[in-house]
């Protein structure tokens, strides 16, 4: 099936029975596209002559940070190490498996990752890219080769795309030379900035792209590098932080400081940043957050595979706290379950229920509008069913089994927590109908391709 387009103004839009919009849900709802965003979105209209006719319909989520490649390597580690197994030694598997990625191999296993996440609802990506270098941790004739695959999947796929090129110089805190497992991720400050340019180049196709930046961690980045990548470029800077108890107890032996609060000390944190996971932080810390604006870039489904620990969400949440969901590792692909996740991680905590909704709203609703929000701060874009914003949203299958007889939040709050696959109906974005009847209007041809790449690539690290 080809994709669809939505015809333009004058000749035809979409029409839903009822829509999610920013200040709430509405009935009878039209919406007319153009050059990528929403031209005009009514409430309370009649369709027109032909309007493509959806049900219930809500915005497309953000997806803010993925490692797309290692969607092929999911389920390849759930092995028990005989000292006990860590996000260490999961990290050196992974790098095994990088180590025979080429850069065919990389687009196919990037364009599987993105139309599952469409599938999922997510219609952008956040992609924290890393993979710079040939096998050998030789540059590419292009510097920017890897980075034009990653803008190749998006564009195959259809997912709106916000590309991190990561910066990644070193193997531990105070500037320790890189490991070999880390020759195809290295850059010095000069070589990055060639990287950005070639970036721009390798997104001009993609007219709603955004490029940001990502010091990968305080581990690989030193103070003055982190100074000398901030200015070269604009856009949204993330970095991965105080993920794991073993990265605070080594950034205090170098610094005196934990990672968020060194941070917080020494870069001009604010609105432009997400700090992806976050998950160890003291209450001083995570109050410094909420009062620059950044962004808290949270992963359940990963954090709870690697054995992360949780993030303090309710205090957070109750004083503002702004926070969208990523898929990570890409271990599930699931954005309803990355918030059922988020949710569930905090009642086991706190032994409660519905303990982040505040004033007794519909937890689906909450985590929805609340993801919705943060992760598109975090991609520099923004999100909702209004006029001036990107033309993408989601139907939801009201006539899966969850979602029967339910009305308004009670939507939310079944795909959330009810549902377990298949309550997403159809994708749009960007004028065109991605996913129908829950299948990427592609999956067949990408997933045989997907399905060679990755039989070739686990034969040769055997």
């Amino acid at each position: 099936m080809a994709a669809q387009q939505i015809s333009n103004p004058g000749s035809g839009g979409l029409w839903a029975e009822q829509a999610l919009l920013p200040d709430g849900w509405a009935r009878s709802v039209r919406l007319v596209a153009r050059d990528g965003r929403w031209q005009a979105v009514q409430a309370g209209v009649a369709a027109q002559p032909g309007d493509e006719r959806l049900g219930v319909i809500v915005p497309g989520l953000g997806n803010l940070h993925s490692h797309a490649f290692q969607r092929g390597m999911a389920g390849l580690t759930e092995i028990g190490g005989h000292s006990g197994d860590s996000f260490w030694s999961w990290r050196e598997l992974m790098y095994r498996f990088l180590a025979h990625l080429d850069a065919d191999s990389f687009q196919a296993i990037a364009e599987m990752a993105y139309i599952e996440m469409l599938e999922a609802g997510f219609t952008r990506v956040g992609e924290f890219h890393y993979l710079h270098h040939d096998a050998d941790g030789r540059a590419h004739a292009d510097p920017a080769e890897m980075s034009a695959r990653v803008a190749a999947a998006a564009q195959a796929s259809g997912i709106g795309l916000t590309l991190l090129p990561v910066f990644y110089a070193h193997a531990d805190f105070g500037g320790a030379a890189p490991n070999p497992a880390q020759r195809r991720l290295i850059h010095d400050v000069e070589g990055f900035a060639r990287l950005l340019e070639g970036c721009r180049h390798a997104l001009a196709p993609l007219p709603d792209a955004v490029l940001g930046i990502a010091p990968h961690s305080l581990r690989a980045v030193t103070p003055q590098e982190l100074a000398a990548l901030l200015p070269l470029n604009q856009g949204p800077v993330h970095i991965h932080i105080a993920e794991q108890t073993r990265e605070v107890e080594a950034c205090v032996a170098w610094s005196g400081q934990r990672p968020v609060q060194w941070l917080l000390a020494n870069a001009p944190v604010d609105a432009r940043w997400c700090l992806v996971h976050a998950t160890h932080v003291t209450d001083a810390e995570w109050q410094a957050m909420v009062a620059r604006g950044a962004v808290a870039g949270l992963c359940p489904i990963t954090e709870a595979n690697l054995g992360d620990g949780l993030f303090p969400m309710r205090d957070f949440a109750g004083a503002g706290g702004r926070f969208g969901v990523g898929s990570d590792s890409n271990v599930l692909i699931d954005a309803a379950e990355e918030l059922r996740l988020l949710e569930y991680g905090q009642r086991l905590t706190l032994r409660g229920r519905n303990v982040l909704a505040q004033g007794g709203a519909s937890s689906g609703r909450w985590l929805f509008a609340q993801a919705l929000e943060g992760a598109a701060q975090a991609l520099g874009v923004q999100g909702g069913l209004a006029a001036g914003r990107p033309a993408e949203l989601v139907e939801l299958d009201t006539a899966h089994p969850a979602l029967v007889a339910r009305e308004g939040d009670a939507w939310l709050d079944s795909w959330l927590f009810a549902a377990r696959g298949g309550a997403v109906r159809s994708v749009w974005r960007d004028g065109r109908r991605l996913v129908h009847e829950g299948r990427h209007v592609g999956r067949e041809r990408i997933a045989a391709r997907y399905a060679q790449v990755v039989a070739r690539v686990l034969g040769a690290s055997a």
